[in-house]
């Protein structure tokens, strides 16, 4: 499916092919919720990174979120995510990240492209979710405190939702 999308403000306008469209995994991490919407749901699809044609590149910043390290959880590193956004009206647009260089993981709120409707939804990361947040509640509706097992593809093609 192409994927067509913008930032709010207009100045940024980008496409890129993707065989995963369904919005179907709600993140509720602190950086999701910080940098993408004010309860968390930063929602991730994944295009080819050698589709991604962008217009008004000139207007996109970087934001690397620093992470705790492991061993030494009171020091930071960057992450190697870059979130790219809009400089002008901050609208999110898409994650790189060079471990996974042959994908990018547009912002489904960026796509200005009608997308399909996901059959079930997961609720990813919840051990960071706002306290006043309603995580919604049902039999589609699948809870994790961490990561689900199912990525992206997986998911996808679990549920042969696959677009070859």
């Amino acid at each position: 499916m192409q994927l067509e999308a913008s930032c709010h403000c207009g100045k940024v306008h980008f496409q890129a092919l993707s065989h995963t469209p369904y919005p179907f995994m709600h993140c509720y991490c602190s950086i999701c919720r910080k940098t993408a919407g004010g309860g968390g749901f930063g929602i991730n699809i994944m295009a080819e990174a050698d589709s991604l044609k962008v217009r008004g590149e000139a207007h996109i910043e970087i934001y690397q979120a620093e992470l705790p390290l492991s061993e030494q959880p009171e020091q930071t590193a960057p992450s190697e995510a870059r979130r790219h956004f809009c400089r002008h009206c901050g609208s999110p647009l898409w994650i790189a990240d060079p471990r996974w260089a042959e994908w990018v993981y547009p912002f489904a709120s960026a796509i200005d492209t009608p997308l399909p409707l996901p059959p079930e939804r997961h609720h990813a990361l919840l051990e960071n979710k706002a306290p006043w947040v309603e995580v919604p509640v049902g039999p589609r509706e699948f809870h994790f405190s961490g990561y689900p097992d199912d990525s992206l593809l997986s998911w996808h093609q679990r549920l042969g939702l696959y677009q070859a």
